[in-house]
C-alpha cells in the first residue's frame, strides 16, 4: 500500500518527461554515418517515393530480395504515426510478396527527426514502426517474418535542422534479410 503513492508519482514524472519538445540539435556519434548523395535535401514527395538505401550495420540490402521496382521506405507527417494513403499499394507489395515467401523475412525501422526529447522520439519511432508491421500482417505477412527496431532520431537519412531534412527522417524503412 505504501507503495502505490510511489508508484503514481513516478508514473507522472515519467509521462511529463516524455512530454517536452524541445528543438535541439544532435551532433552526429562517432560511427555514424550520414549519406548524403543524389535526392538528399529533397522532401519525399519529390523524385521516387520510397527509394530504398542501405544503412550502416543493416544485415541485408534494402532493396535485395523485396518485390522488384517497389520502395522501401515510408514516409510520415510531422509526429504522426498514422500511414498516409499513398503508401497503401507499397504496404501492400511487400505484403503479398512476404505471403508468398515464407522463408523471408523483415526488418521495420521507425525513424524520427530530431525535434523532441530522445525518449519521446524512440517511442514514436516505435509506434510507426509497429503501424506498419500491423498493416502488413493485415495483408498477409507473417508475424514470424517481421521484427521491428525503434532508431527514434539516431540515424537521420538527411543531415540538417530544416523542413526538407525532417521530411526526410521521419520514416519506417523496410530491411529485407534481418
Amino acid at each position: 500500500m505504501r507503495a502505490l503513492p510511489f508508484l503514481l508519482i513516478l508514473t507522472g514524472i515519467l509521462m511529463l518527461a516524455g512530454c517536452g519538445k524541445k528543438a535541439a540539435t544532435v551532433p552526429d556519434s562517432p560511427g555514424t554515418t550520414v549519406e548524403q548523395g543524389a535526392g538528399a535535401g529533397t522532401g519525399p514527395g519529390e523524385g521516387q517515393i520510397g527509394e530504398g538505401r542501405d544503412l550502416p550495420g543493416a544485415s541485408g540490402s534494402a532493396t535485395g530480395a523485396g518485390p522488384a521496382g517497389v520502395g522501401t521506405v515510408i514516409y510520415f507527417d510531422f509526429d504522426r504515426s498514422d500511414i498516409r494513403p499513398e503508401y497503401a499499394s507499397l504496404i501492400g507489395s511487400h505484403a503479398k510478396h512476404l505471403a508468398g515467401a515464407t522463408g523471408v523475412a523483415i526488418r521495420v525501422e521507425g525513424h524520427t527527426d530530431e525535434r523532441g526529447s530522445r525518449e519521446y522520439n524512440i517511442a514514436l519511432a516505435e509506434r510507426r514502426a509497429q503501424a506498419v508491421r500491423r498493416a502488413l500482417m493485415l495483408q498477409g505477412a507473417g508475424d514470424a517474418q517481421l521484427t521491428t527496431v525503434s532508431y527514434g532520431e539516431e540515424r537521420p537519412a538527411a543531415a540538417g535542422s530544416d523542413e526538407a531534412a525532417y521530411e526526410k527522417n521521419r520514416r519506417v524503412e523496410l530491411v529485407y534479410g534481418r
